[in-house]
């Protein structure tokens, strides 16, 4: 394979930027300050189509920090610095890009400060995430109101710059409905404290000296001497985020001023938000979900109208587009059975109607007159044709789950044409809704474009994502085309253009709704709170004086830089330039699955979209670099039969490599950047389901880890873990002197040396002993044909993996006891290599070499009819994902199953051993399981169940071993930290949970074991004990 060469990117950090980055070091700044290309560059996207790279990242640490950051830059020497304030990074109008610094306040400036329950209200700081701040809030019985769909990573912060607030709004209002104060930073750094003032105290306000005295005579001037203007012109929507909410300074009868109207929606552009004092709301007692079922999104639509007289909380729409894309997620089998119709009538779209109060007994008199219209009209053309109802809170969290994922889930539309986000937040009297939707798909169809529709029909607001390729100028020139249509459009209907995800890039739509007069108060307010234009500059409005103008619309795109990847390079590393930036693997819960290399590090480059980002940008200057070299690095990634000269070499490039001075890895090359960002990858393959976009961060790092090789070399670990397989079947038949070996000082100085620790010892007696002395027959090719159907029915053959065999040899025993007690026959395969160490650490060459030699024995196997099982979820789902990768086979010839898949279909043989007293056990699930065999969790309880035994199911994140990640000595500390975020807690300062604690990996048991000194059972030990 041709050595890909080194790559040094453009764009280094103005001088003015690194100066002033020196000196606010110098001056006290204790939070993070950093320059290099790839913070910079994960920075440089949110979830809009837009790229904008910025200067430099900071991260504060508190308030001072924020003070003395504004404080610095308003100096007559850095007045050139722009600034802007960022959060989960979930914009979907580039309204946190900037060409300047960004100030993230997510990564430190993340604590709930102060509840008052009494007052009912709340004090956080801005990067508080919303789950994060309404788990806390549950056992109290209360809750932060507005609920956007990306709440397990957007930030209050962020909520308030863009006054968000999603579903439930036509009850519960918008994030500004729920602000009492507010403390910020103005651009000159000095504190401002933003609170409901009296009209007596206002006087007094106008008299501050500097700039808040300014900004209070400004505001007060602006809304009282242009009040009619105001009343005439601002709409009378619940879904209208104007930027500067003129309307909601004054109260009615104007005692009072509130400058939080302004602040809440302005982006970053008047001031920096330190912390917030939030009302909050009773949890209600009772809830219920209505999921009718409909033909067409026409016959859904129209019928919102009628829904919204029976007063629910919220009505949300999803179309045929989600509901179809969903099919292929790991969610759809959660909700399958509520979504569809159970009499087999096709279903295209689903409104979810939400009931809430505290008696549910009024509940049901909203519901019971709507689910009676359905049954007397379902066989009536265009109206609906089912329904389904649930008070339960986990279904219920379930479809609203499938709701919050559907924006995502666009993404996975095939081809080149993705739907993105630049006229999806338009908003108009929901008495318009179905004409105007009319006439802005009858847009859509001129262009032959495909798009999807999600949202809020109870309060006129309907996402419309228009599906385009970016990378193609003719369809760019589209974004500018359709978004000014949509425009005359939203106008025609007496409408507004940003309905809730803030206004960013189609700022200059303001001035067309506002018209001059107010559009110039507008722009005499932010020149009151920032003169000089320095905080987020271009968004919303400029200030008078000056003579910059907004940004466009067709501002910097992703796809003018995706369009220089080479498209076989492209193709090859298709998951990463598929990232939209939705931002999923932000996720803050500890207890959730998805990415816990980014949770523990708090890096966004430790994530998935940051990892993709990296990755796509390593990809762009590799074609760049090398254009004529580009597509031939791709090649062994999309053919199955690559010519010789395509792949790995085996002649003298492994020992130029091995020679190479290591001072050529501190040269300036962005491989080495993305290196170090897929090396602190778990490869737990929670991304692939768990991301709407199923991002597979461990399918393209392992391909990069193959081009990267092919210039520098391998650290010595890589090729201990790569030999896994191979090294451990000789010493595991010995085991006494592996295990000596392994304990003697002299080794365990040797594998710190090499990067390891901690390796895992080798059972005290071997497979191949314990098979021999219990006398299990291994089961041969040859047998494949020598039995009937009768004579499979009660046999079933078990697939060796080198975690159990070579570890935990005795767990394979107590399952073939297990299997022989319920009168199974069971036979065990010889042991052979999966692969799955190999393609961990990018050799893919040998592994697709095992991968074909394996797939043709298990294939053989599969033909005598008798099932495969395996008993390691790593090892198995190998089988499942990454092998028809390799292979590049849409299906294998085989299957292997899970041991709770198999066992689900044996019951009733369960059912027949029930021990006399039942047990109870607590289950801790392995990640790959979880997310790459979604119907595990039930299964288990099944089978549980069937014996008469309780089980609970406990809900964890990663345990932070992930096969060899936790073995690897630059990754302790890390691997101790994932696991302390969610494992220790139920794995700590209990009494007998050597006996009840239940664990199906192998990695995870080994990982409380370093840590408790106990080892778990399998859940099999403990059926087998039982019966």
């Amino acid at each position: 394979m041709r050595v890909i060469p080194a790559l040094e990117p453009s764009g280094r950090t103005d001088h003015l930027y690194q100066q002033f980055l020196e000196v606010l070091e110098n001056q006290g700044f204790k939070g993070e300050l950093r320059q290099d290309y790839g913070t910079r560059l994960v920075t440089s996207t949110d979830n809009s189509i837009y790229q904008v790279m910025p200067q430099a990242v900071i991260f504060p640490k508190d308030t001072d920090d924020l003070k003395l950051v504004l404080e610095l830059s308003s100096e007559d020497r850095f007045q050139k610095i722009s600034l802007a304030p960022r959060g989960g990074g979930t914009g979907t109008n580039g309204q946190s890009l900037t060409e300047g610094v960004i100030v993230d306040c997510s990564r430190h400036m993340n604590q709930i400060l102060e509840l008052n329950l009494d007052q009912g209200w709340v004090r956080v700081q801005p990067g508080v995430v919303l789950d994060q701040l309404n788990d806390f809030l549950m056992p109290h019985g209360v809750f932060f109101a507005p609920n956007v769909s990306p709440s397990s990573r957007a930030t209050l912060g962020g909520m308030i710059n863009t006054d968000a607030c999603g579903k439930g709004s036509r009850i519960y209002g918008r994030t500004s409905n729920h602000i009492l104060e507010l403390n910020c930073v103005l651009s000159n750094g000095e504190s401002m404290c933003s609170v409901l003032i009296n009209q007596d105290s206002v006087e007094e306000y106008k008299q501050m000296t500097g700039i808040q005295g300014e900004i209070y005579r400004t505001v007060d001037e602006v809304v009282r001497s242009r009040k009619k203007l105001i009343h005439d012109t601002f709409p009378r929507l619940s879904r209208f985020m104007t930027g500067y909410n003129l309307a909601g300074v004054l109260n009615a009868d104007e005692s009072t001023l509130n400058l939080n109207a302004l602040l809440s929606g302005s982006e970053g552009t008047l001031a920096f938000v330190s912390e917030a004092r939030l009302r909050l709301t009773r949890i209600p007692r009772e809830r219920l979900l209505l999921v009718v079922h409909y033909g067409s999104f026409d016959d859904a639509l129209r019928d919102a109208s009628r829904l919204v007289e029976s007063d629910p909380a919220a009505i949300e729409t999803l179309d045929e587009k989600i509901l179809t894309l969903a099919k292929k997620d790991e969610i759809y089998p959660r909700v399958q059975k509520w979504v569809e119709d159970p009499e087999g009538r096709p279903t295209r779209t689903i409104n979810l109607i939400e009931f809430s109060g505290d008696e549910i007994t009024e509940l049901e008199k909203k519901i019971h007159p709507i689910c009676e219209e359905i049954l007397k009209k379902r066989d009536t053309p265009g109206e609906a044709h089912g329904f389904f109802i649930t008070d339960k809170a986990r279904e219920i969290s379930e479809l609203w789950n499938l709701r919050k994922k559907g924006v995502g889930l666009l993404g996975n539309l095939p081809g080149e044409r993705k739907p993105v986000a630049f006229v999806e937040d338009t908003a108009v009297p929901p008495e318009h809704l179905a004409d105007y939707i009319r006439e802005f798909r009858a847009l859509l169809d001129r262009y032959g474009i495909e798009y999807g529709m999600y949202g809020h029909v109870d309060v006129g607001c309907l996402h419309v994502r228009p599906a385009l390729d970016l990378k193609n100028p003719e369809e760019e020139g589209w974004v500018r085309d359709i978004s000014d249509e949509v425009r005359n459009l939203v106008k025609k209907y007496q409408g507004v253009m940003w309905a809730e995800h803030g206004r960013g890039f189609r700022s200059e739509y303001t001035e067309d709704f506002f018209g001059k007069e107010l559009y110039r108060e507008l722009r005499r307010i932010k020149e009151a709170f920032d003169p000089l234009n320095r905080l987020n500059p271009g968004k919303i409005v400029t200030p008078l004086s000056h003579s910059e103008n907004v940004v466009k619309v067709e501002g910097p795109l992703r796809g003018q830089r995706d369009r220089q990847v080479d498209p076989k390079l492209r193709e090859a590393f298709r998951p990463a330039l598929e990232c939209n930036g939705n931002g999923a693997c932000f996720d803050y819960a500890p207890d959730h699955v998805m990415c816990p290399s980014s949770r523990i590090t708090r890096d966004r480059i430790h994530s998935p979209k940051g990892r993709a980002g990296m990755l796509r940008e390593w990809l762009r200057l590799l074609s760049l670099q090398a254009p004529q070299q580009a597509s031939h690095w791709a090649i062994p990634f999309l053919e199955k039969n690559p010519a010789p000269e395509t792949r790995s070499s085996l002649g003298f490039q492994p020992l130029i490599r091995f020679f190479r001075s290591n001072q050529q890895r501190s040269k300036k090359d962005f491989s080495h950047d993305v290196y170090d960002a897929m090396n602190g990858c778990l490869a737990c393959k929670a991304c692939a389901t768990q991301c709407p976009i199923h991002v597979d961060v461990p399918s393209f790092r392992s391909r990069f880890l193959q081009l990267y090789h092919s210039r520098y070399r391998r650290p010595i670990k890589d090729y201990m873990v790569g030999s896994t397989e191979k090294t451990g079947r000789i010493l595991a038949r010995f085991p006494r002197m592996a295990n000596a070996l392994l304990n003697s000082p002299f080794s365990q100085k040797l594998i710190q040396g090499t990067g390891m620790v901690d390796v895992p010892r080798f059972s005290p007696l071997s497979l191949q002993h314990l098979q021999s002395e219990e006398q299990i027959p291994t089961w041969n090719v040859e047998q494949s044909a020598s039995h009937s159907n009768e004579e499979i029915s009660d046999k079933v053959i078990l697939v060796q993996d080198a975690f159990t065999s070579f570890y935990e040899a005795g767990l394979i025993i107590e399952f073939y006891h297990l299997l022989k007690k319920l009168g199974m026959k069971v036979f065990l395969t010889s042991f052979y290599e999966n692969g799955k160490p190999l393609h961990v650490k990018g050799f893919l060459k040998q592994f697709r070499k095992v991968a074909e030699k394996q797939e043709s024995r298990l294939k053989e196997l599969c033909a005598s009819g008798i099932p495969l099982v395996g008993i390691e979820p790593s090892i198995v789902l190998t089988y499942r994902d990454e092998y028809p990768e390799i292979l590049m086979k849409e299906k294998l010839d085989f299957t292997v199953m899970l041991p709770q898949e198999f066992l689900v279909e044996q019951l009733e043989r369960l059912k027949a051993h029930r021990p006399a007293v039942s047990q109870k056990y607590s289950f801790l699930g392995h990640c790959m399981e979880k997310t790459g065999a979604s119907a595990s969790k039930n299964q288990w309880l099944d089978v549980f169940q069937a014996m008469g035994l309780e089980l609970k199911w406990i809900e964890v994140g990663c345990c932070g071993m992930a096969g060899t990640y936790g073995h690897e000595l630059e990754h302790l500390e890390e691997s101790k930290g994932i696991y302390e975020m969610s494992w220790k807690a139920h794995c700590r300062g209990k009494n007998g949970l050597e006996d009840t604690l239940l664990v199906s990996g192998f990695s995870c048991r080994s990982q409380v074991q370093r840590f408790e000194k106990f080892r778990p059972l399998h859940p099999l030990q403990a059926l087998n004990r039982l019966i």
